[in-house]
């Protein structure tokens, strides 16, 4: 991922920042809710992340998912 992909971080961040108890489909409508995109546009960058392995099967971030998620929070704390 490059550092174009702000959006995809932003994405990530949030999926970490997500409570046990909300699912992916919460993070999306919340994502919308800020009017950061609509809802075809997030599903389309769920899907990419879900494709290059950023969030697991289960709705969770993978290794790879994590350790950007840690970049965007880096990088949005500066």
């Amino acid at each position: 991922m490059n550092e174009e992909n702000v959006v995809e971080r932003v994405c990530l961040l949030a999926i970490m920042k997500k409570e046990p108890t909300e699912t992916l489909k919460d993070v999306q409508n919340m994502l919308i809710e800020t009017g950061m995109f609509a809802m075809p546009e997030c599903q389309d960058v769920f899907s990419i992340l879900e494709k290059e392995q950023y969030i697991s099967q289960s709705g969770g971030l993978t290794m790879k998912g994590v350790m950007e998620a840690k970049i965007a929070q880096d990088m949005f704390a500066q």
